[in-house]
């Protein structure tokens, strides 16, 4: 779950983001509107009041004009807080806020230009155009000049930018829910969709998605689904294959064991005499008696192993005394004096006799045919584990060979196509250990050393 949580983080993320920049847009973007559209307003209408009382009070200046003419032309055109300047072509104002600029530019045109200036923080409109008299436009030789603020305007602008402040807010509150409530309705599907992979990664072969709509989402549910049915149905018909070769394993191994006694007697009695035969015929009993015996082995080990299969090997416990239990082992076998030991009195351990003592025999045994002196059995324990290690100083199990040693029939040499054992030796000690609550591993040393691991409380 956690790359469906950073999924589910970068989502929101990126919704909220999309949707705040875009509330954060909107308005910007209304703001550089109104602002546009509040100074052009008002700039058009001031530039059009004013080319309008221009045009119209200038009719009656008698020319050449003089300065009082001038002076009474400049009054008449101011209006309200306008400030109006009436020169000759060429002569500055007395205003610093009507700029050369401004000045050059009405000098070369035949109408109305004008300028935004700020000063001591105010704005204001600066405009200015030469008098132009008769039909043919023909100039007069005065300039007029005005100057406005826009105070008004700008404080209008202050508020447009206020309402956009304000609205962004929960603008932006609303694109943070709209991208929440986003991210929530395309991660669902795929939070189910990772559900349902890891019920099925954990068995849960009967597992379905509901199909809804026909988006890529629905489409993807439904591939899901087929491919879930054709899993449940391949390993329903692995299982049954399983369930039937078990069955059969079973079923030779017991109808093995009538026969396998009755050439157990026989090949008793041969070997017996052996030695009153004469020596191609007791060779031939006594390799006859071996092989027999070898079978019966791998008769024995393979119901064994059916039993685990079928889940009807049971453990009879007892508290045992694990040194006590590898010393009998060990002497039961006669490898008392091959093999150096190292037990612990009073590691008492609810255990099932028979089954350790086929773990420890078969590890013991291993040791003993495959790897070098000396061989150490060591009994270690702790309030909840008591540990038996069996270890030689042989040549040992390469890397690549450790994680296969507990498999059936498995051999680390495969240049030796028979043993003396069935194949299955470690592969039953494993399962007894499994069996018990407990484990047995393999780990490279001076030699092998495996290790089996017995819980020291009931379960």
């Amino acid at each position: 779950m956690t790359w469906l949580r950073g999924l589910r983080a970068r989502l929101v993320i990126t919704f909220v983001l999309v949707g705040g920049l875009s509330a954060v847009g909107a308005a910007g973007l209304t703001y550089y509107k109104a602002q546009n559209n509040l100074l052009a307003g008002a700039q058009n209408r001031l530039l059009k009041d004013f080319r309008y009382r221009v045009l119209l009070l200038s009719r009656d200046v008698a020319l050449p004009a003089n300065d009082e003419v001038l002076d009474q032309l400049a009054e008449d055109l101011e209006v309200g807080n306008r400030d109006v300047y009436v020169v000759r072509d060429g002569e500055v104002p007395s205003d610093n806020r009507i700029t050369g600029e401004l000045r050059a530019r009405v000098l070369r045109r035949d109408e109305l230009v004008w300028q935004r200036v700020v000063d001591d923080g105010v704005p204001y409109l600066v405009g200015g155009s030469r008098v132009m008299f008769g039909a043919g436009g023909e100039p007069s030789g005065i300039t007029v000049y005005l100057v406005e603020s826009l105070s008004q305007t700008a404080t209008d602008e202050t508020a447009v930018l206020r309402a956009a402040q304000t609205a962004t807010l929960p603008a932006v509150l609303l694109a943070v829910l709209a991208g929440l409530l986003a991210a929530r309705g395309v991660l669902r599907p795929v939070a189910d969709l990772d559900r349902a992979a890891r019920r099925l990664g954990e068995g849960r072969l009967e597992t379905r998605l509901p199909v809804r709509g026909g988006d890529e989402l629905a489409r993807l549910a439904g591939q899901f689904n087929a491919t879930a049915a054709a899993l449940e149905h391949s390993v329903g018909e692995l299982r049954e294959m399983e369930a039937r070769s078990r069955r059969f394993v079973a079923d030779v191994s017991h109808e093995l064991r009538t026969p396998l006694a009755a050439a157990t007697a026989v090949t008793d009695v041969l070997e017996a005499g052996a030695d009153r035969l004469d020596p191609n015929a007791g060779t031939a009993a006594r390799l006859v008696s071996a092989e027999i015996f070898r079978l019966t082995r791998l008769v024995d080990d393979l119901m064994e192993i059916s039993r685990f299969d079928a889940g009807a090997a049971v453990l009879n416990l007892n508290d045992v005394d694990v040194g006590a239990a590898v010393a009998a082992c060990l002497r039961s076998r006669g490898w008392g004096s091959e093999v150096v030991v190292d037990l612990p009195p009073d590691i008492v351990v609810p255990l099932d006799p028979r089954r350790v003592d086929v773990i420890i025999a078969n590890l013991v045994g291993n040791a003993l045919r495959h790897g070098e002196p000396p061989v150490t059995v060591r009994v270690r324990a702790t309030d909840d584990i008591a540990t038996v290690e069996v270890s030689d100083h042989g040549p040992g199990l390469s890397a690549d060979v450790l994680p296969y040693v507990f498999e059936r029939f498995y051999k680390a040499d495969a240049a030796r196509a028979r043993s003396e054992g069935s194949g299955l030796g470690l592969a039953i000690a494993r399962e007894n250990a499994l069996l018990h609550g407990g484990d047995l591993t393999v780990a490279p040393g001076p030699g092998a050393v495996f290790t089996l691991t017995l819980p020291r409380k009931r379960t």
